[in-house]
């Protein structure tokens, strides 16, 4: 039989003395933050492009509409969403056939790849076409990655956590993805200070990327060294486990698949809106200046980042079901409220207030999320059922979040998309509502 996440199987190492009680080993806690810390990285290099799209957009998209060019750079961002499935294929069958240490670490070299293919890309002046056109490139890379890096991830700490710790550790994956979004508007407002903007817009924006290229090379290594879970070595070992494939999780798993599919759709896109988007709409909608906009991203980043372990150690408490309801309920019914508050606010402190909201209601979902879809699938086809199905979702929901709303925007209809996603999120409420509690993992 498979070894389901709900198996506690033990992992060498000596008692942390903190943790002793919990049962936490100091090898689960090294392989927890090795895994972490490369999530920090990659996600820093996927975000650069969302931070830096003000800078570089008119190097890549010539125009004298901002508004064209920003739709331009995000019709490329939606793009490179629609690797994800693919390389949720692809990849999630590596992982669960290969392992997650060789997932994460296949996935950290093509995510650098793309980086240093972006800070090489000579601009729309030089090359014409190719300019776009290496960009997109480099996006179709980085896209065949991404799904890896968090879903591979997510299933690596909920496997190497134990049962009674997972949701806790699981919401690291967030941490780190959150750190590495905030990593990247560091950097921005650190050369935003430093350098004119002239220069910024002409050759600077491409500094965070090629030190993001560096870094997840560096990343590499470091996974190499990572311990392989117990849960996967226990599956592997077994001589009757069906082998992972897309054929088997349709086959097998057509329940938990729609799950998935339809409990990330309001959630990724709340997340992308709330947390990419949001940038772009305190300069183009609100009328904040980018270092202001870049300022109250970082702020209320931070804070969000710090409320990811506190939900994900309250649903080890009460489940996961009622965060995810939680966040259903209020962004279903804030969402408008809060971004036609935005559009009229003067005071960056108010604004920093109304996103700071948005974020708090959408830890809802992002402290749990992974945990909650690692928890619906057997060791065997883990990674493949939580990648691939959550990608479709991402692609279409997720990916084309700024698109979709500056779209709105150029038709003048940009309370339409507030809407949208408060419709959205409302569906998948649905689905959090019907659903079982996960908390514990699935039976044989």
């Amino acid at each position: 039989m498979d070894k389901m996440l709900d198996a506690d199987l033990p992992v060498a190492g000596s008692d942390l003395a903190g943790a002793a009680k919990g049962g936490i080993k100091v090898g689960r806690l090294r392989s927890i933050f090795g895994g972490s810390l490369g999530n920090l990285v990659e996600w820093y290099d996927w975000y650069v492009y969302s931070a830096f799209t003000l800078y570089f957009a008119p190097s890549f998209f010539p125009s004298d509409d901002s508004t064209a060019q920003l739709l331009n750079a995000a019709a490329i961002f939606a793009v490179g969403f629609l690797m994800r499935p693919l390389g949720a294929w692809i990849m999630g069958m590596y992982a669960d056939r290969r392992g997650r240490k060789a997932g994460l670490t296949l996935s950290v070299m093509l995510m650098g790849g793309g980086s240093l293919l972006i800070a090489a890309t000579p601009t729309y002046a030089m090359i014409g076409a190719w300019a776009p056109a290496m960009l997109l490139f480099a996006r179709l890379l980085q896209g065949l990655s991404v799904v890896a890096v968090s879903l591979k991830n997510a299933t690596y700490l909920s496997e190497m956590a134990q049962r009674d710790h997972r949701g806790f550790f699981s919401s690291f994956q967030y941490v780190t993805l959150i750190a590495g979004q905030l990593l990247a508007l560091s950097v921005l407002l650190l050369l935003q200070l430093t350098m004119p903007v002239a220069m910024l817009e002409d050759w600077g924006w491409r500094i965070p990327f090629a030190s993001g290229g560096v870094l997840a090379f560096s990343v590499f290594y470091l996974r190499r060294r990572l311990s392989e879970t117990p849960q996967f070595e226990a599956a592997s070992a077994d001589p009757g486990r069906r082998a992972s494939s897309g054929t088997a999780l349709f086959r097998h798993h057509p329940r938990q698949v729609a799950v998935v599919i339809a409990l990330t759709a309001g959630g990724t896109l709340a997340f992308y809106t709330y947390s990419t988007y949001m940038q772009k709409f305190l300069v183009n909608s609100a009328g904040f200046g980018r270092e202001t906009a870049t300022g109250i991203m970082a702020a209320a980043l931070f804070v969000y980042m710090l409320l990811q372990p506190a939900a994900g150690w309250l649903s080890d408490r009460v489940g996961r079901k009622p965060l995810l309801i939680g966040f259903g309920v209020a962004g279903m019914l804030f969402t408008v409220p809060i971004f036609m508050a935005l559009e009229t606010v003067s005071n960056s402190f108010h604004a920093f207030l109304l996103v700071l909201a948005a974020l708090v209601i959408v830890t809802g979902y992002t402290s749990i999320n992974a945990v909650v879809k690692a928890e619906l699938f057997p060791a065997n086809i883990r990674a493949l059922g939580v990648a691939l199905p959550y990608a479709l979702a991402n692609t279409v929901f997720g990916g084309t979040a700024e698109y979709v709303a500056l779209t709105f925007k150029s038709w003048d209809l940009e309370r339409g998309f507030y809407w949208y996603v408060a419709a959205t999120i409302g569906m998948s409420l649905i689905v959090y509502i019907r659903m079982s509690e996960t908390k514990g993992g699935v039976k044989d």
